[in-house]
């Protein structure tokens, strides 16, 4: 077995392609509205692939580069266990079951979408969807709790872009560099 990361201390067998592929596919099949909180219950609480402060890390790349974050975590997730073939089982098993699921309910919803019932179902989702993004936002600041100039950094970024509305990618442009310049200088 090997450690994960240096900062680990966990000692943990990496997941096999087949387990990455199984263990995203259940994510896909019950992550409708907000995949990254059930992400990181599975692989940081139930599964023990990354700790805490690893899955942290890691979202902060994947939200800095282009696509969807949970698409860029099981990439991320299977190229670190197994190389290729882990990223392609890992993405392969999020997609493979929620692209036929919202294939076969655009075609239900295109039929019946002005039943008030289906508008009142919809709704009470993306309120369950909000509820599990704030759940997995306190999650994911607990490990910070202890870098004051992350959380510094984080209320920066969440002031400048859900407050002042600037657009996410200049912000994150100076963000980036000045946080690894204050976390070097300032944590080192």
């Amino acid at each position: 077995m090997d450690a994960i990361s240096p900062h680990s201390t966990v000692q943990r067998e990496k997941p096999t392609v087949a387990e990455l592929f199984f263990g995203f596919f259940k994510l896909g099949l019950i992550g409708f509205g907000g995949v990254l909180p059930l992400a990181r219950r599975m692989v940081v609480e139930d599964r023990n692939w990354l700790t805490g402060e690893e899955f942290t890390e890691l979202l902060g790349l994947c939200q800095f580069l282009p696509g969807g974050n949970i698409i860029n975590m099981s990439v991320a997730i299977g190229s670190k266990f197994q190389g290729v073939a882990g990223a392609f089982s890992a993405l392969l098993g999020l997609i493979v079951a929620p692209t036929a699921i919202v294939i076969g309910l655009g075609v239900i919803y295109d039929q019946f979408n002005s039943d008030p019932r289906i508008q009142h179902m919809f709704a009470g989702l993306a309120a369950a969807a909000a509820g599990l993004l704030i759940s997995m936002a306190v999650k994911i600041v607990l490990p910070l709790r202890r870098r004051p100039v992350a959380l510094v950094i984080a209320a920066i970024c969440f002031a400048a872009i859900a407050i002042v509305g600037l657009p996410l990618l200049p912000t994150m442009l100076v963000l980036a560099p000045l946080s690894i310049i204050a976390t070097w200088k300032l944590e080192s």
